[in-house]
């Protein structure tokens, strides 16, 4: 689903976008929604009363434990301002790719400590996920880093160790 330029919405869906910029990832809280890339559309309604507005989000993972929590904050965001009436739905198709996540947003995971996705590898495929891959260590942006497991701090993540400053870190893993 493509995302269409600002310059194309109305107020309200400009307003709506420009609100969304504010709303944090619980698990990764320097990453907003939008950088993420999990908002795919949004729609008003403005013919209802109250206005209607519809968010369609596609969570990074099928089960995430943080898209009831990520609703409720576009909720709280929204309410304050004047839309009473949200529809926030789900879509599992097209499956969010890392692809999706803002250039700003992998420079925010790296400050923060967390090695971001690499850009369009060949490992990101089920059958060679299993080969390792160099990750950049996000502390002293060694590339000599092994994988210590599959699975980080949550199921997005990998955790990592920098074989120069020593460091563990996550590593958010490509799909």
């Amino acid at each position: 689903m493509t995302i269409v330029p600002a310059t194309y919405y109305n107020a309200s869906e400009q307003k709506i976008w420009s609100l969304l910029e504010t709303v944090c990832d619980p698990e990764v809280p320097v990453l907003t929604v939008l950088d993420l890339g999990i908002v795919r559309a949004v729609s008003v309604d403005e013919s209802s009363t109250p206005v209607a507005v519809t968010i369609t989000i596609t969570p990074t993972y099928s089960g995430c434990p943080a898209m009831d929590v990520i609703a409720m904050s576009i909720r709280m965001v929204l309410l304050p301002e004047g839309f009473p009436n949200i529809d926030i739905k789900q879509v599992l198709s097209p499956a969010w790719t890392t692809d999706w996540m803002s250039e700003a947003g992998r420079q925010k995971l790296m400050a923060y400590g967390i090695a971001p996705p690499n850009p369009r590898q060949s490992v990101c495929t089920p059958d060679r996920f299993q080969e390792e891959e160099a990750i950049q260590c996000p502390q002293c942006h060694s590339w000599h880093t092994t994988m210590v497991s599959q699975f980080g701090s949550t199921a997005c993540k990998a955790l990592y160790k920098c074989e120069d400053c020593k460091e563990p870190f996550d590593y958010f893993k490509c799909h």
